[in-house]
């Protein structure tokens, strides 16, 4: 299954110049899924602009081998993110798996 989704990253990434790093986070981040478990993506794109429904639109998640929840961030904004401490920020440093990296 992962190894789909870094197949999927490359072709984005070959579409999408500005595409830095692919990782999923949540339930296949920590290696504990299951039958009926989600895909939670995480995409750090350097032109990413916009709320999040529209950043989404650039991105074929129906291309994705099962049903996804994805999160598209710029790089400052990851790390921003991240530096905050938030519940979310713990989450996505212990449990986020980068599949793909420019």
């Amino acid at each position: 299954m992962l190894h789909q989704v870094a197949g999927w990253a490359e072709r984005m990434a070959a579409e999408h110049p500005s595409l830095e790093r692919v990782g999923v986070f949540g339930s296949y981040g920590r290696g504990d899924a299951g039958v009926g478990s989600d895909l939670d993506l995480l995409l750090i794109d350097a032109e990413a602009c916009g709320p999040q429904h529209q950043r989404l639109l650039a991105w074929p998640l129906a291309d994705l081998p099962l049903s996804c929840d994805a999160l598209v961030f710029t790089p400052a904004e990851h790390g921003e993110l991240i530096a905050s401490g938030t519940a979310m920020a713990r989450a996505l440093t212990s449990d986020s798996r980068w599949l793909w990296q420019r």
